[in-house]
């Protein structure tokens, strides 16, 4: 199958997918890409703009995960306005769900934060994040970790990730936070794989 891994930072979500799929991640921070390249060396990774590469190469793939940026949907971003810049929140979200719902025939993942507002469009919430997706996810009870308490050390071991040869430019506390759980990740994707099995067995037997 071929998988199409959106704004992909380390692949916090990809990390249980195993390589027995020809996986495509899009991240713009070189370093970041770098450093996702050594953890998945079977993927392809391609350094630019994810916004722009779904539009270009969504029709390409069977599943798409997207995981636009969250900050201007955060809660955490609201409850600090007294010391934060005012912004507009990114529409970039919508504009992703709004466009595989209405142009993508595969299976796909929309993942972001639980926002300050009520979301323009309804998700399921599992753990501290928001899914949109054209298919049923399971429910399940997301691993906990405590972003606001643990240190780097602390998000390092829950993700099993090493941030310490990045050289970037994104703190590296962010970079861990932002990763979707592994083990979510692995539940989706074979949620997914399952529906499309069922469809294609159901397309085979009216013929």
């Amino acid at each position: 199958m071929k998988i199409l891994n959106l704004y992909a930072c380390l692949g916090g979500n990809r990390y249980k997918w195993g390589d027995e799929h020809e996986i495509t991640a899009i991240e713009l921070d070189p370093e970041l890409a770098r450093m996702y390249k050594e953890r998945f060396p079977n993927d392809t990774v391609i350094v630019t703009d994810a916004h722009q590469y779904l539009l270009d190469h969504y029709a390409e793939f069977d599943f798409i995960w997207t995981s636009p940026p969250c900050p201007t949907h955060s809660r955490a971003r609201f409850a600090r306005k007294s010391t934060t810049t005012p912004c507009y929140p990114s529409m970039m979200l919508y504009e992703e769900i709004l466009f595989l719902e209405n142009w993508f025939e595969g299976k796909w993942v929309v993942e972001n934060v639980i926002p300050y507002y009520e979301p323009l469009i309804a998700a399921q919430k599992i753990g501290r994040h928001l899914y949109w997706s054209n298919f049923r996810l399971p429910n399940f009870v997301a691993r906990y970790i405590d972003i606001e308490n643990g240190g780097i050390a602390h998000l390092e071991k829950f993700h099993e990730i090493d941030l310490s040869s990045y050289k970037g430019e994104q703190p590296k506390n962010k970079i861990a936070r932002n990763l979707v759980d592994f083990e979510a990740g692995k539940i989706i994707l074979d949620t997914a794989l399952g529906f499309m099995y069922k469809q294609n067995v159901e397309q085979t037997s009216l013929f």
